[in-house]
């Protein structure tokens, strides 16, 4: 009976306790509404069948498989499908409303002001339509409890799949982690006056955000979430007007017009120029798909989602767009405002890379939903363990914008979304029945070639970025005392 109650509060996992091997489906899904399990649905997408079933049958499943994932976790302590759409909303704006916009400035003086903007608002665009598509491969796929699931399922049920999918999971979230740290050690340094080293305002950051990690499910996180959304908010309005008000920008050559471009600066190029790592910059910002599998699946019902993106979308397209350079009294004020995000932000990510790792480490027992001595103390030894392997990142990339653009490349994850499309309108007819579905399947083709092209092209500028820049002297070394004051 444990082990059957467990499924719906950890996923779905293997019957094997020791080995961490993909978990298996089948038990779950004869629980399910046939009509809209995984396998089900994935035989329908192969045969063409998707639209033999009305929008009402297709409701009615829905509905059904929601209420049997609630009901089998009621006498659970520790419940996880309790996010209402307004809870997700939060999650979401503390993810991308975040301190990540302090990129903005740059990479828009690098492409341009015009360009900027498009770019920003083409992204969003994508990535939101991409999300829909996500939300909806999951709607089809119920037993879907994070981007692993995505990866195995896309791939024909695929235990390779699945783990490479986890290692670029929790390396994705680790970075982002280890970014938090980087970003942490300058706030305290641009802050303070200290001469204290450097690597242990890391350290500080690190552990001040392990303590915010530690809530086991995203609903005791989202009123954080809430509270970082707002702080950052203030923090980007603060900016706006101080951009407003200030006798010249940030870097300033007194006796010199300030550089105001709405397209790049002419010699502007490929990689010395930073073009590529620019576009990398916003893309990383806007792309946060990754997440949106562990957030639907805590969701009381997962077909409110997206309400949240909607709000979300149209709040970062404004945000990013109208953030700008500071002078440093006016830079020290704002950021002071992120402080919450930078604790609460990185928390999120080591929330759930730790949940992914603690429900396979304890599937099946009673452990992975109760309040027992051992599942706190295997949930606080993870939630160590990932800041830890975070902090050592931050130590040996301590560097911010390049850091964005190799996550961005490695991560980006365009390749997975449009695969979702393609998995719920198979070959033939459903992909090429009206101008619209051709148009659509030929779109979806193009972003898996963008995604390739982002993986190849934009690790390789991204790496040659940073030897550049290393052979330029602007990185201090590892593990180094020097300040990273702003």
């Amino acid at each position: 009976m444990h082990a059957r109650l467990c499924r719906s509060g950890s996923g779905v996992f293997n019957t094997s306790r020791t080995v961490l091997t993909p978990p298996s489906h089948s038990s779950f899904e004869s629980n399910m509404d046939p009509t809209l399990t995984g396998r089900a649905v994935g035989a329908s997408i192969r045969q063409g069948n998707v639209g033999n079933m009305s929008n009402n049958d297709v409701t009615s499943s829905i509905e059904k498989n929601q209420a049997q994932l609630l009901n089998e976790e009621r006498d659970h302590a520790i419940k996880y499908k309790t996010c209402s759409w307004q809870k997700t909303a939060a999650l979401l704006f503390s993810e991308y409303i975040c301190l990540a916009v302090l990129s903005f400035p740059w990479s828009y003086s690098v492409l341009g002001l015009l360009p900027g903007i498009i770019l920003t608002v083409s992204v969003a665009a994508i990535v939101l339509y991409t999300s829909l598509i996500l939300w909806s491969f999951c709607l089809k796929h119920p037993q879907i409890r994070d981007v692993c699931d995505v990866g195995r399922i896309l791939f024909g049920g695929s235990n390779l799949a699945y783990n490479v999918t986890a290692l670029f999971f929790i390396l994705n979230n680790t970075f982002i982690q280890a970014l938090h740290v980087v970003v942490g050690a300058e706030l305290i340094n641009t802050l303070s006056s200290s001469a204290a080293c450097t690597v242990l305002f890391s350290a500080v950051t690190a552990l001040a955000c392990f303590f915010v990690s530690l809530p086991r499910t995203l609903d005791q996180l989202s009123w954080l979430g809430s509270l970082s959304a707002a702080f950052t908010g203030l923090a980007i309005l603060l900016a706006i007007i101080f951009a407003g008000i200030q006798d010249h920008p940030f870097g300033y050559v007194p006796g010199q017009e300030p550089i105001v471009t709405a397209f790049p600066v002419i010699g502007t190029t490929f990689v010395s120029g930073k073009c590529m790592s620019a576009f990398l910059n916003i893309t990383y910002i806007l792309v946060g798909q990754i997440t949106l599998p562990s957030f639907i699946a805590e969701m009381k019902d997962p077909r409110e989602f997206p309400k949240a993106l909607w709000a979300v979308t149209a709040a970062e397209i404004v945000v990013f767009s109208v953030c700008g350079s500071l002078q440093t009294t006016y830079q020290k004020i704002v950021f002071s405002f992120l402080t919450p995000t930078i604790l609460f932000l990185g928390a999120l990510y080591s929330s759930i890379t730790s949940r992914f790792i603690f429900l396979r480490v304890l599937h099946g027992l009673y452990h992975c939903y109760s309040n027992t001595l051992t599942s706190w103390s295997i949930w606080v030894a993870i939630v160590a363990a990932t800041w830890c392997l975070a902090f050592v990142i931050a130590e040996v990339i301590p560097f911010f914008s390049d850091m964005l653009s190799l996550m961005s490349s490695l991560f980006g994850d365009f390749i997975f979304w449009p695969m979702a499309y393609l998995q719920l309108y198979p070959k033939g007819m459903a992909r090429w029945n009206s101008p619209m579905r051709t148009m659509e399947t030929i779109f979806n083709y193009f972003l898996v070639l963008l995604g390739f092209y982002v993986l190849i092209v934009g690790t390789y500028i991204s790496v040659d970025s940073i030897i550049l820049s290393y052979q330029a002297s602007q990185f201090s070394s590892t593990f180094s005392c020097a300040s990273t004051s702003l």
